[in-house]
């Protein structure tokens, strides 16, 4: 069979494989994309998915970018302005408003599914690049300047970089014998569309309660999505419960905010972990999103990093081609492997200590002196703001507003 030749080969066509599929094939490389499933046809007539993230003003901006931005934002997303914390012990609760630090917004509420069709379509549509799919990857190997991806369908890609991304369960990682530290929080995120009897007037509102945080995230039609964090032994407890009894329960966690829960659709729960690999890089591949990295979802950042992995390898490897470089050579792949590094683990081992504060009751005393101390510093707030938002300094280009027209000029 005939061998084909592309500058880069990404090996999953999730929310961040696709993303970074379209911003390096819209950047002139030749791109192969790898994927086993379609993903369902997005259906704006459904009821809402039970799966959402809060897509950062960095992630819409980088979005934006690969062309997917527009078809997400032109369905039910909802935007957010205000972000409200509370101490379960905590009565004066830490507001965020995007007004105050000169922001449009703090970030938007997106279905997942809508996500993963909209930057699906935009990949399969505009004919940039070649899709294999369903495709995926049966082993690879390097030889020379490329390496050699053979295909379970039998295709052979020869490129000059590959790319997992791949999941959690990374086919790639394993196949580059790259180690994971795992740490298993014996917690579930249990998840579920809820209305209470005030609409979501557009509020991202979390409570720290013992034993984990409950998040209510707002829907286009002012019901909210909740995402409820709780040890795994309750959490199965309050999946047996009947809806009359769940309802009572998340009232009392939700100490009344929005007045009484109206009702509850169907619900699902998660195990939460947190994965980080000992490197992102090596031998002409590089592991981006969640093959590389799983955060716990306490800041709701996990599909941020993987779209700023997406953009920050993108910058570097338009960076290399206008430099006359090459895109897969080992000096390219360590300052990817430490900028993004460092940027996933201080983001993960953030939300860790976060998770341990809030988590013990006899560390209340600290907490509240926390909160307050962020309260009367409006420094702190913006530095926090700055990383939830993905706007710091050390974010990519793509998504602090430099497009890739901007990026490509010598």
């Amino acid at each position: 069979m005939k061998n084909l030749n592309y500058d880069v080969a990404i090996i999953g066509a999730g929310m961040v494989g696709a993303t970074l599929a379209s911003l390096l094939s819209r950047s002139g490389f030749s791109v192969a994309l790898v994927e086993a499933f379609e993903p369902r046809a997005f259906d704006a007539d459904a009821e809402v998915g039970l799966r959402v993230s809060a897509i950062s003003p960095g992630s819409s901006a980088i979005l934006d970018q690969a062309g997917a931005w527009k078809l997400i934002s032109a369905q039910r997303v909802r935007p957010y302005r205000r972000m409200q914390v509370e101490d379960g012990v905590e009565l004066d609760p830490l507001l965020f408003d995007a007004p105050v630090f000169n922001l449009e917004s703090l970030g938007t509420i997106v279905e997942n599914a809508l996500l993963q069709w909209s930057v699906w379509k935009v990949v399969t549509g505009g004919g940039l690049l070649d899709v294999f799919c369903p495709d995926s990857i049966e082993g690879m190997e390097l030889c020379g300047e490329k390496n050699r991806v053979v295909l379970k369908s039998g295709k052979i890609l020869n490129a000059s970089l590959v790319v997992g991304a791949d999941g959690s369960a990374s086919r790639v990682r394993k196949i580059m014998g790259v180690r994971q530290d795992h740490h298993a929080y014996n917690q579930h995120g249990l998840v579920a569309v809820v209305g209470k009897q005030k609409p979501n007037p557009g509020v991202a509102w979390q409570r720290f309660l013992a034993g984990g945080p409950l998040a209510f995230l707002p829907l286009a039609d002012g019901r909210s999505s909740i995402v409820w964090t709780r040890p795994s032994v309750e959490a199965e407890g309050l999946m047996a419960m009947d809806t009359g009894t769940f309802s009572s329960e998340l009232d009392q966690a939700s100490s009344g905010w929005l007045g009484r829960v109206e009702s509850v659709g169907p619900r699902a729960s998660f195990p939460l972990s947190m994965r980080l690999s000992e490197c992102y890089a090596s031998r002409r591949t590089v592991l981006i999103g969640d093959a590389a990295h799983v955060v716990h979802p306490l800041a709701g950042q996990g599909v941020n990093l993987g779209f700023a992995d997406a953009a920050a390898l993108t910058e570097s490897l338009i960076a290399v081609r206008l430099a006359g470089g090459d895109i897969g050579s080992t000096p390219v792949l360590h300052k990817y492997d430490r900028w993004r590094r460092s940027e996933s683990e201080a983001m993960a081992f953030g939300m860790h200590g976060l998770r341990s504060l809030f988590g013990v009751e006899s560390l209340s005393p600290l907490r509240r002196a926390g909160m307050l101390l962020v309260k009367r510093s409006w420094t702190i707030r913006d530095m926090f703001l700055q990383r939830a938002t993905g706007l710091a300094k050390n974010a990519p280009k793509l998504a602090r507003g430099i497009t890739l027209r901007e990026l490509m000029q010598p």
